[in-house]
């Protein structure tokens, strides 16, 4: 007998990938519903270039590849479909509308409860973009941090108020 596993006919890692991004839209559909329960929060990173994505120009150029939103305090209009979500965010100050398919997720993560689910971005890129300028997604003012280290998450002080 062979010790070599034969190559799978059927796409199981896309299965399970899709699964997976239907829990995110589930979770996703629980807030559209009824705002955010307890200290739940969450971290979304998704591919800026993939087919579906829509967001403020500013934005594209200043995240080309990759950006993280959160999903705490400010944010509005969060609508949940079957392939993808929209959400009202502020950047800089600036209110903004981002369009996210699903497919375009790669991480998603609820540091309240530490769960996180890493994804392969699915789907194809659009065309690139320009070189990029500084946007950050407000918190509440006392809980804005600086990021100077050149990543795109919004630094954020989790302790909370007794």
């Amino acid at each position: 007998m062979a010790d070599e596993t034969p190559e799978s006919l059927i796409p199981y890692d896309e299965i399970v990938q899709e699964a997976l991004r239907d829990v995110v839209g589930r979770v996703l559909r629980v807030v559209e519903g009824g705002g955010l329960p307890g200290g739940h929060h969450f971290y979304i990173t998704f591919k800026t270039r993939m087919a579906g994505v829509e967001l403020p120009k500013q934005l594209a150029q200043r995240f080309p590849d990759e950006m993280t939103i959160v999903i705490q305090h400010r944010f509005w209009d969060l609508k949940v479909n079957g392939d993808h979500f929209t959400v009202g965010l502020s950047f800089g100050g600036i209110p903004s509308i981002l369009r996210v398919p699903f497919a375009a997720v790669t991480d998603f993560v609820d540091p309240a409860v530490d769960f996180s689910l890493k994804f392969q971005a699915s789907g194809a890129e659009s065309d690139g973009h320009e070189v990029h300028e500084e946007a950050e997604n407000d918190a509440p003012a006392e809980q804005v941090a600086a990021a100077d280290d050149g990543s795109n998450v919004v630094s954020v002080d989790f302790t909370r108020k007794k």
